[in-house]
Formats: C-alpha cells, sequence, structure tokens
C-alpha cells in the first residue's frame, strides 16, 4: 500500500519554492565594453550562487551615461573611469554611497600577428605599419590613456595621421583583431583570459605611463532598492568575482 505525501510537508515545501521566488529579482547592467568577456562570466555564476538575475548591456561610457541623463532604466553602472559614476552622483541620479572600484584597468598595444609586438613597445617607432587602432579618448577612458602613452614616449605627432579612433573600445579591438589596423592599444582584458595572452603578440603599458584607469561601480535611483542590485554590488566584491575579474588582467 503506497503512503501519501504528508500534506503538511507539501505546504512547507511550496512555501520554500515561494519564498525564493519572491526574493529572486533582476537589474538591468550597464557594463563598459572592456568588461565584456569578465562581466558576462560573473553574470553566469552571480545568477548560479544568488538566483537573482544580472541583464547585461554593453556599449561606451560616455554614451551609456547620456542614456542615463535622459533617463535610461540602468540599475547598475559599471564604468570604464571613476569620473562618470561621480558625476552621477553629484547630480543626483545615483546613490553616492553605493560607489566602489571593481577593477583597475590596463592598456595594452596588441597585435594579432605572433611576434610583431614587442615587449617594450618599439614597434611603434617603426615605419612599416599603416594604422594604429585608439579608442576616442574623448569618449573612452582607454584612449585617453593610449593617447597620455603617447605622450610620454614623444610620439603623438608621428602617430596621428596612422590613427583610426574606434567609438569605444570594443570597437577599437575589432579594428585590431580583422587587421584593418596592424596595431591597437586596446583592454588587456580583451586579449587576455587565464592570466595569459590569447593570441597574437602585446606590451603590457607601464601604469607609470598614464593616468590609472579607476573603473567604478553605482547604484542609479532606479534601483536603489533591488535586492538583485545590492546583491550584485555585494557580489563583485566578493572572491569568486575578484578571482574572474584578475584572470583578465586587471589590477584592484
Amino acid at each position: 500500500m503506497s503512503q501519501s505525501f504528508p500534506l503538511r510537508h507539501l505546504t512547507l515545501a511550496c512555501a520554500v519554492l515561494l519564498a525564493g521566488a519572491a526574493h529572486a529579482d533582476e537589474v538591468s547592467v550597464a557594463v563598459a565594453a572592456n568588461f565584456t568577456a569578465p562581466m558576462q562570466k560573473i553574470a553566469a555564476q552571480f545568477e548560479k550562487d544568488t538566483g537573482h538575475k544580472a541583464v547585461l548591456s554593453f556599449g561606451a561610457t560616455g554614451k551609456f551615461y547620456a542614456q542615463i541623463s535622459n533617463g535610461a532604466p540602468f540599475g547598475i553602472l559599471l564604468a570604464a573611469d571613476d569620473t562618470t559614476p561621480e558625476k552621477i552622483a553629484k547630480e543626483g541620479k545615483g546613490v553616492d554611497a553605493s560607489r566602489f572600484t571593481y577593477a583597475i584597468g590596463q592598456l595594452v598595444l596588441w597585435s594579432k600577428q605572433a611576434g610583431y609586438v614587442d615587449d617594450k613597445g618599439a614597434v611603434l617607432q617603426r615605419n612599416d605599419w599603416q594604422h594604429i587602432a585608439i579608442a576616442n579618448p574623448k569618449l573612452a577612458p582607454y584612449g585617453l590613456a593610449a593617447m597620455e602613452t603617447l605622450g610620454k614616449l614623444g610620439l603623438t605627432a608621428q602617430v596621428q595621421p596612422k590613427t583610426v579612433l574606434g567609438e569605444n573600445i570594443g570597437q577599437t579591438y575589432q579594428f585590431a583583431a580583422s587587421g584593418n589596423a596592424q596595431l591597437g592599444f586596446v583592454a588587456l582584458s580583451q586579449v587576455m583570459e587565464d592570466g595569459k595572452i590569447r593570441e597574437g603578440s602585446a606590451w603590457i603599458v607601464p601604469a607609470s605611463m598614464h593616468e590609472p584607469i579607476h573603473q567604478d561601480a553605482i547604484v542609479l535611483n532606479s534601483a536603489k532598492d533591488n535586492a538583485a542590485a545590492k546583491a550584485l554590488m555585494d557580489y563583485l566584491k566578493g572572491d569568486k568575482a575578484r578571482a574572474i575579474i584578475k584572470s583578465y588582467g586587471y589590477a584592484f
């Protein structure tokens, strides 16, 4: 004779499931293009570990700022700089107390061709290349860092006529990856995984060559009471997320 499942146990099980569903939430996250690969991994692990979902959009920090100013319903901004989140907080569009540096970016001179870029960046002084891709320094912190580096090297005037500007670091990487530009100043995270350069050749630009690329996060006003937003900001400070971030070449 089969035994029926006790009603009280069934009721308790349903209550637990409903409680979990009630506490699960989602948040829309605007993510700087350089942070695409690590954030995709982090978001998947975050959902697995917490049940909350991060809905990701990728692009230029400058464009995200314009969209946020015009009322775009993002809940969190993961910027490529620290000035944009600070500005958002001062303008009353974000929660100032939530701001923190989730990563410090590293600039790299990269070529798709193996052996083309030396470990000192001396390739910049040669004349056997036609184009170099650089993110628009007015919109992208990595582009500004690239121009500061060229200035330190005394090569700005020499390189300027060969420069192809990308509107963000994602497009800049595509110019170099496609071979349309023999060289590109890109984010180390775009060409590194698990602590190694995936392909091609690279010069990791010393941090002393440009201002630090502090990448800050901020919760926007639309998500100040969002459980997923709070959970994601906490998660980004945790060991699992930091291990992923470090594997793509970022510092803290």
